[in-house]
């Protein structure tokens, strides 16, 4: 196993960075002290990150999750995907992104996925009665989460899960011990993927802000504003339907202030078929900069994409720098932690101690 001492780096410790100092790999993991015989590295004053998390992307090809690498996108949440085939044996694989996959989500008949972007009909889910089987059959596919897609009922023309299907759909997901994210992009969805206990609501409602007595219901939120703004900005705002983003960035505001826990997802997706489609890799850094544009704090935003991902999906094993944890790293010039932007400017990324070459395309200085 190779081992690096990366020298005169400034940690993001969850709050700032650190004073200069140095951190010790051996093999796929950080360690409290250097290896005898470590290969060193000057890490020349830079802030040294923990790998990014995007709990939110689309992916189909290895080529994808090699852009996410190149922009220190290092563990990547495919919330759906219309060939698990092809989705879910690139999940774990050596020198690329680590990937997780929902696989095939939970959907209405008839719904936009099967209608618009080629998912089978297989993963419509036609009542609570159908519940434990959708939910057994991925189990036995090996996915990581259950990804539902949920839409209100009460909109013109919605096809949508009953709420009871809904509520039957994660209590499933819970015995069989799967964490729930839901898909919701309006008010009357967010309120029932809320009411029906679901872990994760990704998205955030574009045709109102979330209320302050609904975000206090909320336990862990993936807004995605890079896609939020991308399909206001694509469709237009729509006042019939009263969509803006506007709505998006309150929302989050609302839910920051309840004290939810708020993660960094894109919504990456290289699907024709997509209202937008946020790059891979580059698009979490639109992200983050988004996030402080509705008020986080530049710390805050980090911690999105790192701790707070980390422990919201249960990777107990990464999303901070410290011994035990993976060799999971991005070094870049600046302080993210007063200029997020900073977070662009990559010197260097390790994937499981793996360094990653970094295209000096990639880096904004």
């Amino acid at each position: 196993m190779e081992a690096i001492t990366i020298e005169n780096v400034r940690i993001f410790d969850g709050t700032g960075l650190t004073p200069p100092g140095s951190v010790h790999l051996h093999g796929d993991r950080i360690v409290a002290e250097a290896v005898p015989g470590a290969r060193t590295a000057d890490g020349g004053g830079g802030a040294l990150l923990p790998g990014l998390i995007d709990t939110h992307v689309h992916v189909g090809r290895r080529a994808e999750l090699a852009a996410c690498a190149r922009w220190g996108v290092t563990t990547a949440l495919d919330m759906a995907a219309p060939d698990p085939g092809a989705t879910l044996p690139l999940r774990h694989l050596d020198g690329v992104t680590d990937l997780f996959s929902a696989g095939f989500p939970a959907v209405a008949p008839d719904s936009g996925p099967i209608a618009a972007l080629g998912y089978p009909g297989e993963i419509a889910v036609c009542g609570p009665g159908s519940a434990e089987a959708f939910v057994a059959r991925r189990v036995r596919d090996g996915v990581d989460y259950l990804k539902i897609l949920v839409e209100d009922p009460g909109l013109p023309g919605a096809k949508a899960l009953a709420p009871e299907t809904v509520a039957a759909l994660v209590r499933a997901a819970h015995d069989h011990g799967l964490r729930v994210v839901a898909h919701a992009t309006t008010l009357g969805a967010y309120r029932l993927a809320v009411e029906a206990a679901v872990d994760v609501v990704t998205h955030v409602p574009m045709n109102a802000a979330v209320t302050a007595d609904l975000a206090a219901q909320v336990a862990v939120a993936s807004p995605t504003l890079t896609m939020m703004r991308g399909v206001c900005t694509t469709i237009g705002s729509n006042p019939a339907l009263g969509l803006a983003y506007d709505n998006a960035r309150d929302s989050v505001r609302a839910l920051d202030a309840a004290g939810v826990t708020i993660v960094a997802g894109s919504d990456a997706n290289a699907e024709s078929s997509a209202p937008f489609s946020p790059p891979h890799g580059e698009s979490l850094h639109e992200e983050l900069r988004l996030l402080v544009d509705a008020d986080l704090s530049p710390a805050a935003a980090l911690r999105a994409a790192t701790s707070a991902a980390a422990e919201a999906f249960g990777l107990a094993d990464r999303g901070v720098v410290a011994a035990g944890r993976r060799a999971d790293l991005v070094l870049v010039d600046g302080d993210p932690t007063v200029e997020i932007e900073a977070t662009t400017r990559i010197r260097q990324v390790w994937i499981g101690g793996q360094k990653i070459a970094v295209p000096s395309t990639n880096r904004k200085l």
